[in-house]
């Protein structure tokens, strides 16, 4: 098949996508008229039954909990993907590693660059940090979270340099961050198991206040499970794909 007819081929297939799209919005309901019988019996039952005030971690928590586990492993898994084949294209070349990013004919990091982003690393931690832990209480959660603490690692990087970022995130110790964060989520379900519980069904203490730090029962603690995985996955990315492009590889 020539260009051109690859050209004509993508063009009718990319009408049809939009035009099957654009046929699928005309049927959703307008804004705020959700027709669904589980928004409104949620609303209802959630503060009273979980203790959090942000629902959405109740139903992404607790009531959906068990799909919650699939969705990170998902993350998990494509993480685990992009840092094996990496690893091993590096590895099959044997050659020596060496940093030359510094003798590239590119212009460097500019002051404005280089001063916003070490100005905004320390809160962009405590912002990852803060959605994290607060999923239970605020509208926010481990997902959430977790993408805002390695977007402060990926300051890191702009503010420095490759080598910054690779001290800051070893790669050993974000593997384990992420293992730990990934198997903590299905561990917490297993313990309700042992207890003689559904899998992920709630067994500490709800708290006394709804919408307090330490309510909701392990809701929090999915949420800081799932903000270290999330986080992990994509420092680990980012560090892999870095590796993979500022490492020039060439005969010892």
């Amino acid at each position: 098949m020539t260009p051109r007819q690859c050209r004509w081929v993508f063009l009718v297939a990319g009408a049809g996508l939009v035009a099957f799209y654009l046929w699928g919005l005309t049927a959703l309901p307008g804004f705020g008229h959700y027709p669904g019988p589980y928004g409104p019996a949620v609303l209802r039952i959630a503060v009273e039954q979980t203790k959090a005030t942000g629902v959405v971690s109740a139903v992404n928590f607790d009531y959906r909990g068990f799909d919650t586990v699939g969705e990170e492993f998902i993350l998990f898994t494509a993480a685990a993907g992009v840092s094996v084949v990496l690893r091993k294209l590096r590895e099959e070349r044997e050659r020596s590693a060496v940093d030359e990013a510094a003798d590239r004919d590119v212009p460097p990091t500019s002051t404005a660059v280089r001063t916003v982003a070490l100005l905004f690393t320390g809160p962009v931690v405590v912002l990852g940090w803060w959605l994290a832990s607060h999923a239970q209480a605020n509208p926010s959660g481990g997902f959430q979270g977790g993408v805002v603490l390695a977007t402060a690692f990926v300051l890191v990087y702009l503010a420095g340099e490759f080598l910054v970022f690779q001290r800051f995130s070893p790669v050993t110790l974000t593997d384990a961050v992420e293992a730990v964060g990934a198997g903590g989520f299905a561990a917490v379900g297993l313990v309700a198991v042992l207890l003689g519980l559904p899998y992920l069904k709630d067994y500490l203490p709800l708290g006394q206040m709804a919408g307090a730090v330490s309510s909701s029962g392990t809701i929090a603690l999915i949420s800081f499970f799932v903000g270290l995985e999330v986080a992990a996955a994509f420092i680990l990315i980012t560090g892999e794909l870095l590796e993979q492009t500022l490492l020039i590889r060439r005969p010892a």
